[in-house]
């Protein structure tokens, strides 16, 4: 299916879209419970009192019952999902900003525990767990012979603060099992990734979710950037998957004069029918800004970038977003669990619906689509992006824009593939960017520690050949025989990984992303429209 040179952060995230596309919802604050719901369907329930009756071994119905739910709610839609009671607890926390034990968010998928994100600087990421790993074993026990809900491997993953987990697993692109030891520690985890400024007027945000708290999270970002100088803004939603729809609209409404389109919804019920728009209190209605997407950004991220694109208010810079144009709504179940049904389709202010097509979803279409824009050459290529020229529609000041599956972007930046190479491939599975690192500033940390900023550190690192040199001796110590040729082909990659997770571990998110987005084409040619003022309102082709 993947020929090993395929970027590892690629399939990492092509997997992550297909394990986790279940789980990008837009989420509404109210839940309605169903403990009154008569669910006394007369051809279930004879079938129900048949195996009762007549079956050969005792049967609870009750557990029966919530085994078919899954496969009940699988004809509707990919969005449309179940969770029993302890995932329906967990996901609760995790929507309040609290990452439990191993600071990472799992989904169950075909019988498969995956990993669907990392909390930046949290456990399994300073262990090395990436982003679609695929758990195998647990403490040495294969989750093959435990019983995959939620709740089991919740209880099989916590424990005290301290405390130590061994997790095997299977990494797309590296046939043999990994190893990780995680040390269980509770995650308060932010929304907001890192904020600073790119130069000396253009401040950046970078947004992971769309949370209850990401609002204050973000206006308080902007603000100090503000004061910091900043007259213009960047703000990346790339790998978003979304959350409350709500957060989106208000932060759509920070830029937006009063009385402009935010978004529609509609549903078959009319209660799910509501518009909503600017109110004119937003305190960043003058900036220019521009807002990066990425194919895997989903829903809200959407619903974001598709408001400031149809009032003409942002240039929209990146690749085409993933298409996710569904609304959900949690109803909880008698007995704690929950149910998160799709009750309406929303609308960008041109009138839009940016969900792509889902009616071949049983066929493993809907899963497997991100994989076919990357087999069409649309990661690439602009003239790629396949576009339903009859689903053509208008922005504000009489731009066209295309629904039918994401928001393309104003400004197209393809994959850079740059340095992927056998070598790092091999290096970035073992986990030994994130290792060399780590003991570089276990080594270093009196000295890094009494550093002002990460500019400093740049500053007085060994010179790009030693750090080099070091990092595959390093390499060859754990397994990975240097190979010069392509270590070189490799290097600007390597040494920018190495420094910015050193810079992240000692300046925080804000150190990593200021080394990272150096060498980010997609923050460099927004930053090139930006100086060219292409973010001026109102934006025109």
């Amino acid at each position: 299916m993947r020929e090993k040179s395929l970027p590892i952060w690629l399939t990492i995230a092509i997997a992550l879209i297909a394990f986790g596309a279940g789980f990008l919802i837009d989420r509404h604050y109210q839940q309605r419970s169903l403990s009154s719901y008569d669910s006394d369907n007369s051809t279930v329930k004879a079938i129900l009192d048949l195996i009762a009756q007549e079956y050969v071994d005792t049967v609870n119905p009750d557990a029966l019952m919530k085994r078919s739910i899954p496969f009940i709610l699988s004809g509707l839609d990919p969005h449309t999902c179940y969770f029993d009671s302890q995932n329906s607890k967990i996901t609760r926390e995790h929507t309040d900003g609290v990452i439990p034990d191993i600071g990472a968010v799992l989904i169950i998928f075909n019988d498969t525990i995956h990993v669907e994100c990392i909390v930046p600087a949290g456990p399994s990421d300073i262990a090395g767990v990436l982003p679609g790993d695929c758990i195998v074993k647990i403490d040495g026990q294969p989750t093959a012979n435990i019983k995959k809900t939620s709740g089991e491997v919740y209880n099989l993953l916590s424990g005290p603060d301290g405390s130590k987990v061994t997790l095997s697993v299977q990494r797309h692109g590296n046939p043999k099992f990994l190893d990780f030891t995680v040390t269980r520690n509770r995650v308060i985890k932010r929304t907001i990734d890192s904020y600073y400024l790119l130069d000396y007027n253009t401040g950046y945000v970078k947004v992971n979710q769309f949370e209850r708290n990401t609002q204050q999270e973000f206006v308080q970002a902007l603000t100090q950037l503000q004061v910091q100088g900043a007259k213009r803004f960047m703000i990346d939603v790339r790998g978003n998957g979304g959350g409350y729809m709500e957060i989106a609209v208000l932060m759509a409404n920070e830029f937006l004069s009063a009385g402009q389109p935010i978004v529609t919804t509609r549903g078959r019920n009319k209660q799910y029918n509501h518009s909503y728009k600017s109110d004119g209190k937003g305190q960043f209605q003058n900036v220019e800004l521009a807002v990066l997407i990425d194919e895997y950004s989903a829903s809200a991220s959407e619903i974001f970038a598709g408001a400031l694109q149809d009032n003409d208010r942002a240039i929209i810079v990146g690749r085409r977003s993933f298409g996710k144009g569904l609304v959900q709504k949690e109803f909880v179940l008698p007995d704690s669990s929950a149910i998160r049904l799709t009750t309406a389709r929303y609308y960008t202010p041109s009138g839009r619906c940016i969900q792509k097509d889902y009616k071949y979803q049983d066929a493993g279409y809907y899963d497997d689509e991100l994989l076919k824009r990357l087999k069409h050459g649309e990661l690439f290529n602009k003239d790629s992006i396949r576009i339903d020229k009859n689903q053509a529609f208008a922005t504000l000041h009489g731009r066209t824009v295309y629904g039918g599956g994401g928001i393309i972007p104003d400004l197209f930046v393809a994959r850079d593939t740059a340095g992927i190479t056998n070598y790092f491939i091999d290096v970035e599975n073992a986990a030994l960017l994130q290792r060399f690192a780590f003991t570089y500033c276990e080594q270093n940390r009196t000295a890094l520690e009494q550093m002002s900023d990460y500019k400093q550190f740049l500053r007085t690192t060994p010179i790009d050949n030693s750090l080099l040199k070091e990092f595959a001796e390093f390499a060859a110590e754990n397994g990975v025989a240097p190979r010069w040729y392509y270590i070189n082909k490799s290097r600007d990659l390597i040494l920018t990984k190495i420094k910015a997770i050193i810079a992240h571990d000692i300046f925080g998110p804000e150190g990593y992303a200021s080394i990272v987005n150096r060498n980010d084409k997609t923050v460099q040619e927004a930053l090139k429209a930006l100086n060219k003022h292409k973010a001026a309102f109102p934006i025109t082709d």
